[in-house]
């Protein structure tokens, strides 16, 4: 266990839902991010104490959520297909943007595993092409070309 648990779980209860949305973003289903987050987290506590003293712990924590969700999309049994995909209910708003939302949500799910974290890390998460670059750990010239 950490010797800073309570630093932990500040920092936990304040960025968990970015972190929710971001996984949601990435696998397009709350319960798997769920699971990511709770894997990335887990990963967290393991090594608070050096992360804790970082500059950006945000972004080790993403690149974390990262690679949990690229190992789970390389897992065989994702490849397998289910003959009985229940969908997630969806929530009737009487905003304009929700058609808008569930398109964006089902493009993003057609995507590749890394064209969809580059587009995830550079509009959702705002962040710069090299930074994108330095959390996927390509070039910048990938990130532009994705």
């Amino acid at each position: 266990m950490p010797a800073d648990i309570e630093g932990y779980r500040e920092y936990v209860a304040a960025r968990l839902e970015p972190l929710r949305r971001t996984a949601y973003l990435l696998c397009g289903d709350w319960h798997t991010a769920d699971d990511l987050v709770s894997t990335a987290l887990l990963k967290l506590l393991r090594h608070w104490r050096r992360v804790s003293m970082m500059d950006h712990p945000d972004a080790w924590v993403r690149r974390t959520l990262l690679r949990v969700w690229l190992d789970e999309c390389r897992r065989p049994w994702r490849r397998e297909a289910s003959w009985a995909d229940v969908p997630d209910a969806v929530v009737r708003s009487s905003s304009e943007g929700t058609a808008d939302r569930l398109t964006l949500l089902a493009l993003l799910a057609e995507l590749p595993p890394r064209r969809r974290a580059v587009l995830v890390l550079r509009y959702f998460c705002d962040l710069s092409v090299e930074e994108t670059a330095r959390e996927l750990g390509c070039t910048t010239g990938t990130v532009k070309n994705r």
